[in-house]
This record gives C-alpha cells, structure tokens and sequence, in this order.
C-alpha cells in the first residue's frame, strides 16, 4: 500500500504516534485505522463491481489497471501491430552511420601508415631558407 515507506520513517511514525498518543490507547487507534481501512478498501471494491455489473457481460474481465496511461499504451499501441516504431527507433539510431564514419577513419588511418612520408619532421637548413617573394610553412624563428 506504501511501497516507499522505509524502515527508518515506519519507526519514525512508530515512535512519533506512541508520544503523541501514549502506549495505552495506541492499540485503540491503530485498530480504528485498521478498520477504516478496510471500510474504504471494501467501499472501493463495491464501487469497482458495480461499475463492472452497468457495463454488462462483454466488459466482464475489464480491469481498471488497464486505464492507466502507460498500462493502456503498452497495450494497444506498442502490442501487436507496432505501427512502425521499430522503423522509426532504427531511423534514429545514430549507431549506423557513427560505424561508418569510423570505418572511414581507421581505413584513411591506415592508408597514410601505409604510404612513406614524403618529408622529414625537420627541415633541413637549405629548406628553411626561402627564395625571396616565396611563402613557407615553416617559420625557424617560430621554434
């Protein structure tokens, strides 16, 4: 009925309810909240029945689980026919086209491990001088 009542806060009101209370008349609440409880829980099912009994035989087996909104999706729209989300998730999933583009990568990788460089690192000094009017890319000042 409280699935996120933990230990802690169920000692916590145990405790708050003996001080508030005191220990002789707490058996007399806690079983006047026991049998309210059980008033509404009965008040709900007969509720639930009667509601079953105007929808007539064909809604026999309906639940009211199956009104809830995710209940319901689940049901009729992701069951079955799908109609297209798996077309639609594989649409949208970027794995694809990131497999590709990293399969280009490592084979343009290799391609140039493969190929001899065609110059060293350094430059040699006759290299770095440049013929007036000529732009290099490499600026020995720079280093």
């Amino acid at each position: 009925m409280f699935p996120n009542i933990s230990l802690v806060d169920l000692l916590t009101l145990t405790i708050l309810a003996v001080l508030l209370f005191g220990p002789d008349k707490l058996p007399e609440i806690v079983q006047s909240v026991v049998g309210f409880l059980r008033k509404v829980r009965e008040f709900s099912e007969s509720a639930k029945q009667e509601v079953r009994d105007e929808l007539g035989p064909e809604f026999k087996d309906f639940e009211f689980e199956h009104l809830h909104p995710r209940t319901l999706i689940r049901k009729h729209v992701l069951d079955g026919d799908d109609l297209g989300v798996d077309e639609i998730r594989r649409a949208l999933d970027p794995r694809a086209e990131l497999s590709e583009v990293t399969d280009a990568v490592r084979g343009a990788a290799n391609d140039s491990r493969d190929t001899p460089p065609t110059e060293s690192r350094t430059p040699s000094p006759e290299k770095t001088a440049a013929a007036p009017g000529t732009h290099t890319t490499f600026d020995p000042d720079a280093t």
